[in-house]
């Protein structure tokens, strides 16, 4: 037992590092010079997501007979996040798609975009936002389906869905008229009876391909049906969900901490009176990333105190962020505070961290109730 079990980890240990590092690369060398443009939203990266997808960024997180595996996609997005917040944000939507198609019982679907959404030669995101708040009695579902012959008929609208084009897919979920629970289905946003509305500009993030998305008596197929009922797909998926959404906060921490590191040589005489210094956030990102890897092995662990541990993290992966892009600036000064300056921008994608769903306050909510 003991020889399978290593060479199982040995195996899943071995693409991490080479895929991690082609992503780092492919951040340094073509996402870098695009991030300012993704932050005010001149940019989308549709093309430098797929050249992530090409060298196996949305690939290596797919169940392998069984057991899954999220460290890698973690460590590549925290590659991407050290460079752009919003990208590994879009890493995140992509990844999310991936891992709603291998985990779907739909065979059918799973062939058909399994390997499409993978390699990203189709990009897409998560509609799951709205939901996710209705499973915690936050807010009701925003979308209505009725049973037709051979699929549904949807209707309502979402407010915020992103990384969306009109040839991307996404994952939602919508309430039966009928009363009988719920159903999961790939949107398909090149369907006419679907209208993608751009959003008002946002603080940051702008870049992310968001919009509004309005379901306008849309047909979907039983070809698109992910899950039906979606309660126990939704129980199974739940904490890959989450536990990805640790790759954004890793890389804009690491980034915080580089960026309060770069300016020692001229502030550090000053700075050293300030309460957080980099050697703090150093040992907590290490915290972070050995929980997070630890509990990335098993995504599929029904225990109810490995789900409290991956909300647990989750909600201390948002506050470290805000508190690492808080410190950052402190260190920076004046010059953190100039629009040119990243730390600014940091802030601002820390932020978002903290308040993507499931946010700081509903995770506090999910730790209380459970």
């Amino acid at each position: 037992m003991g020889s399978l079990s290593l060479s199982r980890v040995e195996v899943l240990d071995q693409p991490a590092p080479s895929i991690a590092g082609e992503v780092a690369r492919i951040a340094r060398e073509q996402l870098a010079p695009l991030a300012a443009g993704i932050d005010d939203g001149s940019v989308y990266p549709a093309e430098v997501l797929r050249a992530f997808g090409a060298v196996g960024a949305w690939g290596s997180h797919m169940p392998q007979e069984g057991p899954a595996d999220l460290r890698c996609a973690i460590e590549s997005m925290a590659a991407i996040g050290e460079v752009c917040g919003a990208t590994a944000f879009m890493a995140w939507c992509q990844n999310t798609l991936v891992w709603y198609a291998a985990n779907s019982t739909n065979l059918k679907l799973a062939r058909r975009f399994g390997d499409a959404f993978s390699s990203g030669r189709v990009l897409g995101g998560t509609g799951l936002s709205n939901p996710m708040k209705s499973f915690f009695g936050i807010e009701k579902l925003k979308l209505k389906g009725r049973k037709v012959e051979g699929g549904y008929i949807v209707r309502g609208a979402l407010p915020w869905v992103s990384n969306l084009g009109p040839d991307h897919y996404f994952g939602t979920i919508f309430e039966r008229e009928d009363d009988q629970g719920t159903v999961m289905f790939l949107a398909d946003c090149s369907d006419p009876s679907i209208t993608l509305t751009p959003c008002k500009p946002f603080l940051a993030m702008d870049g992310t391909g968001t919009y509004g998305v309005q379901f306008r008596d849309v047909f979907v197929p039983d070809e698109l049906i992910l899950a039906d009922p979606a309660a126990p797909f939704v129980k199974k998926i739940r904490a890959g969900f989450i536990l990805l959404q640790a790759g954004m906060a890793l890389g804009v921490i690491r980034d915080c901490i580089n960026i309060m590191d770069e300016v020692d040589s001229t502030l550090g005489h000053i700075n050293r009176y300030l309460p957080q210094q980099p050697v703090h956030f150093r040992d907590l990102a290490a915290e972070l990333e050995a929980e997070t890897m630890a509990l990335a092995r098993d995504p599929y662990n029904e225990e109810e105190t490995y789900w409290r541990k991956v909300v647990a993290l989750r909600l201390r992966a948002g506050e470290t962020s805000v508190a690492a892009a808080h410190a950052a600036m402190l260190h920076c000064g004046a010059r953190g505070y100039l629009k040119s300056h990243r730390a600014q921008r940091r802030l601002r994608e820390a932020y978002f961290v903290a308040i993507v769903t499931p946010a700081t306050k509903q995770l506090r909510k999910m730790l209380a109730d459970a």
